[in-house]
């Protein structure tokens, strides 16, 4: 690992870990508020807008070899799956958006991307690995935290996936 991967994956870890406090998307609870926007964006959109589908929120940086291998899986799950009702977005961590957009010219999302400037959303969703993901239920629930990420995990994640979007949800 280089040394400049090193010391960005520490200070990550460093910078989610320093606000216990933080309210943590924990299984079972309401997905926190999140504002996010556009990457190199300034305007600003919140991830409830999503209640009602099924939600994959996957963060993310240019640095993170693993979020490179989910990327074509999660490209793949939102191809497949979009017309039911799944809503996949990935949120970039970076704190230079070229970083970012450098990495999406290597590995296209056809998914939702945003940025997540002020690393709020990491900490209220209390992000622990790179990539963390998070998947949601169509009434804004937390049901499943999956940290990092290997293709042989691709299946069971699908499976969770599908799940979700195969419950019926009255009053939506």
């Amino acid at each position: 690992m280089k040394k400049q991967q090193f010391l960005q994956s520490l200070l990550a870890v460093v910078f989610f870990c320093a606000n216990p406090l933080a309210f943590a998307a924990g299984v079972g609870s309401p997905m926190p508020a999140c504002n996010v926007s556009p990457i190199g964006e300034s305007q600003s959109s919140d991830l409830s807008q999503y209640k009602g589908q099924v939600l994959y929120v996957d963060f993310w940086a240019s640095w993170c070899g693993p979020c490179a291998k989910s990327f074509p899986f999660l490209n793949e799950m939102h191809e497949q799956l979009k017309g039911q009702g799944l809503q996949i977005v990935g949120v970039n961590l970076d704190e230079n958006a070229d970083e970012a957009k450098a990495f999406l010219a290597k590995y296209p999302a056809s998914f939702t991307v945003v940025a997540d400037v002020s690393k709020q959303c990491a900490k209220d969703f209390e992000v622990k690995a790179m990539p963390s993901s998070y998947l949601i239920d169509r009434k804004g629930i937390v049901h499943h935290i999956h940290l990092g990420f290997r293709p042989g995990e691709a299946k069971e994640l699908r499976v969770l996936v599908e799940k979700l979007l195969n419950e019926k949800v009255a009053g939506l």
